[in-house]
């Protein structure tokens, strides 16, 4: 599960701390669906957890990402911040807003290329905040 977190036009990105082969490479935060556990419930949980943020998990953007040589697949919502909640780096490096036009400035994990590209429409689209 992964959280594409929009605000003012602009998509969260977050820079991994670990693994080594991953370290330095940019994604979408979220993380692993619990035993017993909805996608959605999953992704508020990995919200909380890695960026101290509530949020409202709304539609699903871009296709299933096959992952770990087609043993598991990313899965991809758009989240909404709730309450005024800003996120923390909290087990990232960092992070950083990125308009549509600056979504090449990061070296993005593969998994999250394909989402990267469905971004541009979202975040041109006129939405309410």
């Amino acid at each position: 599960m992964a959280a594409v977190i929009v605000t003012d036009g602009r998509v969260l990105a977050c820079e991994r701390s670990a693994p080594p082969e991953a370290a330095g490479k940019w994604e979408f935060p979220g993380g692993k669906v619990e035993p017993g556990e909805t996608d959605a419930a999953a992704l508020a949980r990995e919200c909380a957890e890695e960026l101290g943020v509530r949020v409202k998990v709304g539609a699903r953007v871009g296709p299933d990402v096959p992952l770990a040589h087609g043993r598991a697949v990313l899965r991809v919502f758009e989240v909404t911040l709730l309450d005024g909640d800003e996120p923390r780096a909290l087990e990232h490096t960092a992070m950083r807003w990125l308009a549509a036009d600056e979504l090449d400035s990061v070296p993005w994990l593969p998994a999250d290329r394909p989402i990267v590209a469905e971004l541009p429409a979202l975040l041109s689209a006129d939405r309410p905040a």
